[in-house]
């Protein structure tokens, strides 16, 4: 019988997806990995496996939670959709901090070597884009966006603006700044625009 491990195994994936986050996958150790758990080499991958399949558990994770974070959005009353668009574009907790995306970030340097990641990057976004079509389509349904419009379009003129603003945001843009973008962005759309602001 091997000994009981004595480490919070969530405080641990934190850690290591933070600084995969921080330097990629390319740029990050196994030393690297070991000096931000606290955990020995061997330790690790006695509990993970090796540096590759500790990185895909912890993006193959962020990437649950950001489908799952996507499916309720779409949950709520249609007359507030377009409010929940805005609020993910201009909400602090709607943006990463300056370290940015780890899916942005993975998908641009390694869906072009790696198939899995490949697949696993379009199926995260294809569930962005699908989140954000359903909520275009349910503020058509409130009268609040033009109903002739293409809600696949619009839900994806969305997705790129909370990208971009990601872009913007690692830059140090300030925060009005953002927030002017993301709510020019939905009043764009809008056929009649809200007076309120965040």
């Amino acid at each position: 019988m091997g000994r009981p491990r004595k480490f919070d195994e969530h405080e641990v994936l934190v850690a290591v997806r933070r600084q995969f986050n921080e330097t990629g996958y390319h740029g990050t150790s196994v030393e690297d990995l070991s000096r931000v758990t606290g955990l020995s080499k061997g330790s690790l991958y006695g509990a993970f496996g090796d540096k590759d399949a500790l990185f895909r558990r912890v993006f193959e994770e962020y990437c649950e939670s950001s489908d799952r974070n996507a499916a309720a959005r779409v949950e709520g009353p249609e007359d507030q959709a377009l409010d929940r668009l805005r609020a993910w574009l201009t909400a602090p907790e709607g943006r990463p901090d300056r370290r940015g995306c780890l899916l942005a970030k993975t998908t641009a340097e390694l869906a072009w070597e790696d198939e899995a990641i490949a697949a696993r990057s379009l199926a995260a976004y294809g569930t962005l884009l699908e989140s954000c079509r359903l909520l275009i389509e349910q503020a058509q349904r409130a009268g609040h966006i033009d109903p002739a419009a293409d809600p696949a379009a619009l839900g994806g003129l969305v997705l790129a603006t909370h990208r971009g603003i990601e872009a913007l945001l690692k830059a140090g843009v300030d925060t009005a700044t953002l927030h002017g973008i993301a709510n020019a962005a939905i009043d764009s759309i809008t056929l009649k625009p809200v007076s309120a602001r965040i």
